[in-house]
């Protein structure tokens, strides 16, 4: 794609990368066919190779975002199978972020929308406000159908009908290995997950010290900041990410860390690109090594030789967009599964989002709501006795939409190889 960005533009390094990504671009049209938003709405602007030709205008020209372009890059999913399927290796994604990141700094939003953004930019990554949001959701929730805006009502029923209390194993601690130490890693808990499920990192902890590591959970990290990056709220998302790489960096340079173990995929793929939004800044070379040692938890349990399991039951396996196109891990979570003795299948069109990714659902309901159903038919076509998926967004969204129980690959992994039965699946 021919640019014209100008040498003054291009002295800024954010213009630099966009010319870079927008250059590589040959409009072959191939991003269209795997484009959730455009296989549901079918119009070229809510497609990658639209989005990218609105990206480049708005960049060139250096003005604020006008409003046709903030919708058709809202509607935008993040969920990267254009990045999957393109043959010219464009970075979408760097491309996606740099665009809203311009569009919250250019563009006023119409009051509803500036407030819901603000509400979960400033609830959803801290632990205890969350909590209490839900609770009172959950209270509203009879009030749903009272509520103006879809968006509303789409909040208060994402409250679940049970909210727990936080885990003691979330608090900064060490846990020993079970037998002679074979690693140490850390484990990120993150924000929103330990929240909506508390044991998915209690069954991760308990099937990593039973394979020989010793767990971190470190003081200072929290949230990925993917919450915030993917709103544009750069100032906000970085600053997460600086405690991260700050927390971490104190146990590398302590004693050490062989793997910073993430078991939500979205988390995931926003820490293995710290080291490119660091990578002007002073902490860049940290941001690199903390990058460098992220793993997803399917990854790190291949590298431990898991043993085998007696599984059992029929396994529907959803690969989350963010570990299948954001960070390329494919085969892991099934082979696990499959060592673990269960009867993996897969859905038909497991490229496709399933409509969660992040806050989509909450924002874009309506698309969302297309694109979970057509998610939970191909699910429900393989006659599964549960859904596995390695995010929990994807569960949330999937739950909502099945009565097939919904748990989270090492939830299942922990089970087969000695832990206890997941809670999702019944006495």
């Amino acid at each position: 794609m021919q640019t014209n960005f100008t040498e003054e533009q291009l002295k800024d390094p954010a213009l630099q990368r966009a010319n870079e990504i927008l250059r590589a671009c040959v409009h072959c049209g191939f991003c269209t066919a795997t484009c959730p938003t455009y296989q549901v709405l079918g119009d070229e602007l809510d497609s990658p190779r639209g989005r990218v030709y609105l990206i480049k205008d708005m960049l060139e020209s250096g003005r604020p975002a006008d409003a046709n372009t903030v919708k058709h890059i809202d509607r935008c999913l993040s969920c990267l199978a254009c990045m999957t399927t393109c043959p010219s290796g464009v970075h979408y994604m760097h491309l996606v972020d740099q665009a809203r990141a311009h569009i919250e700094k250019t563009y006023r939003r119409p009051f509803l929308d500036r407030s819901l953004r603000a509400v979960l930019a400033r609830v959803l990554p801290y632990p205890a406000r969350f909590r209490q949001a839900l609770r009172l959701a959950r209270l509203g929730r009879p009030l749903a159908r009272l509520m103006p805006d879809i968006r509303l009502r789409a909040m208060l029923a994402m409250a679940p009908d049970r909210v727990t209390g936080p885990s003691p194993n979330d608090a900064p601690q060490v846990f020993p290995a079970h037998g002679q130490r074979r690693v140490r890693v850390a484990l990120m808990t993150g924000c929103a997950q330990k929240v909506l499920n508390t044991d998915i990192n209690d069954a991760t902890i308990r099937l990593l010290r039973r394979l020989g590591c010793e767990v971190v959970v470190a003081r200072g990290a929290g949230c990925c900041g993917a919450l915030n990056h993917h709103m544009g709220r750069t100032t906000g998302s970085h600053a997460q990410a600086e405690a991260n790489i700050r927390a971490w960096m104190a146990e590398i340079e302590g004693e050490g860390l062989d793997a910073i173990v993430i078991n939500t995929s979205g988390c995931g793929t926003t820490v293995k690109d710290y080291g490119h939004m660091f990578r002007t800044t002073a902490l860049a070379d940290a941001a690199q090594t903390v990058a460098a040692r992220a793993k997803d938890v399917s990854e790190m349990l291949c590298l431990l030789d898991l043993p085998e399991g007696a599984g059992g039951l029929r396994v529907a396996y959803h690969s989350a967009c963010s570990l299948q196109h954001g960070q390329k891990v494919t085969s892991a979570p099934k082979a696990l599964l499959i060592r673990a003795g269960f009867e993996v299948v897969e859905p038909a069109d497991s490229h496709l989002c399933c409509g969660s990714a992040g806050t989509y659902n909450l924002l874009q309901p309506e698309i969302a709501g297309q694109l979970k159903a057509r998610k939970v038919a191909t699910l429900e076509a393989k006659a599964p006795q549960v859904i596995a998926a390695g995010n929990i967004g994807c569960m949330v969204q999937i739950g909502s939409g099945t009565d097939v129980p919904v748990v989270h690959t090492v939830e299942l992994l922990d089970w087969a190889t000695g832990g206890p039965r997941p809670r999702a699946l019944g006495s």
